[in-house]
């Protein structure tokens, strides 16, 4: 499939063919492989990226400068917080972190306010990817009062989303450090995980039951 093709396929029910044709003129079109990092925090962000194909994670710093997972992206969706730096021209506050091989476009930063004035559904994009991410976030603080057991199992169940395959390839070092826990704690869940038969275990890989 071509670029111009997958563009189309992943966002032209939501944008009009001269945004489209926009999209391709100034973006650029970028293959990243399963870990490559994408924007770092720290870094200034000149590009905000679309994901035509794949999945990102993105994760913040906390005090003590361990990751903690905000959110996963899909086909189709952006990332509200690089756009928030860029609007805002400020520095990034997340690493985005590709959780397979994927597919973006890098849209440059000074696109970004032209389109919101000239392309009403780019506008609408915009702002309901802001404001999806933002209930993303505010839910993290949900998880404070969910066990270790519900936080595994959403996570997981969050993986099966955006991977779109009931078996996921993950170590439980990954998921101990995503979820900001131990691996002995992690391995311990999965294994009770198992023993309900909710999930089966392989190495390096998991495969959900009762997604």
């Amino acid at each position: 499939m071509t670029d111009n093709e997958l563009l189309n396929e992943t966002y032209g029910y939501l944008f009009s063919p001269e945004l489209l044709n926009e999209i391709l003129k100034c973006g650029t079109i970028r293959s990243v492989k399963t870990g490559d990092v994408l924007i770092e925090i720290g870094n200034n962000i000149e590009f905000m990226p679309l994901l035509i194909d794949g999945a990102i994670k993105v994760l913040r710093e906390d005090e003590n400068g361990d990751d903690l997972l905000l959110y996963f992206l899909e086909k189709g969706d952006t990332c509200a917080m690089s756009m928030t730096c860029c609007m805002g021209k400020t520095k990034s506050a997340i690493r985005a972190e590709a959780e397979r091989d994927s597919r973006i476009v890098m849209i440059p930063v000074k696109k970004m306010s032209e389109w919101i004035s000239d392309y009403q559904e780019w506008k609408a994009f915009v702002f309901d990817s802001y404001s999806n991410r933002l209930n993303e976030i505010i839910s993290i603080d949900s998880l404070a009062f969910m066990n270790m057991d519900e936080r595994i199992h959403k996570y997981l169940k969050d993986k099966v989303t955006v991977n779109k395959e009931l078996e996921i390839f993950v170590t439980h070092q990954e998921i101990a450090n995503d979820l900001h826990t131990s691996r002995v704690v992690v391995s311990r869940i999965l294994k009770r995980l198992e023993k309900e038969k909710r999930i089966v275990m392989y190495r390096n890989k998991i495969a959900l039951k009762d997604f």
